[in-house]
């Protein structure tokens, strides 16, 4: 059975970088993101490249429910560190053309619950 109200929620989202910003995505993500994810109470489970064709960056990543996913964001957006860091990065260009975000719930045989 499928429990939409599971206690932690998985969100999976997958950016689409423009051309030649590639590394720059990588680099704010290692230096920056993955820090201020988790002082927002966001848990990084893995990050990966897709492979051919365009590379895309897909990351995992947990919140406490849906209602504080939400409240996370709103922090995160607001983050000073953040801010900095998103400003700096797109010094010479925006790195990311397209985001999507889907939430997962576990089946009751995964070994992510």
């Amino acid at each position: 059975m499928i429990s939409p109200l599971a206690a932690e929620v998985y969100e999976l989202r997958t950016y689409y970088a423009n051309e030649g910003k590639m590394e720059g995505l990588l680099a704010r993500f290692r230096d920056h993101t993955t820090a201020i994810f988790e002082s927002h109470g966001m848990k990084n489970i893995g990050y990966w490249l897709t492979e051919g064709g365009d590379p895309k960056l897909v990351y995992l990543i947990t919140h406490k429910d849906r209602e504080t996913a939400k409240k996370n964001w709103k922090a995160f957006s607001r983050d000073p560190k953040w801010k900095a860091a998103a400003k700096a990065s797109v010094a010479d260009g925006r790195l990311v053309k397209k985001v999507e975000s889907q939430f997962l719930t576990p089946t009751d045989f995964s070994k992510l619950k």
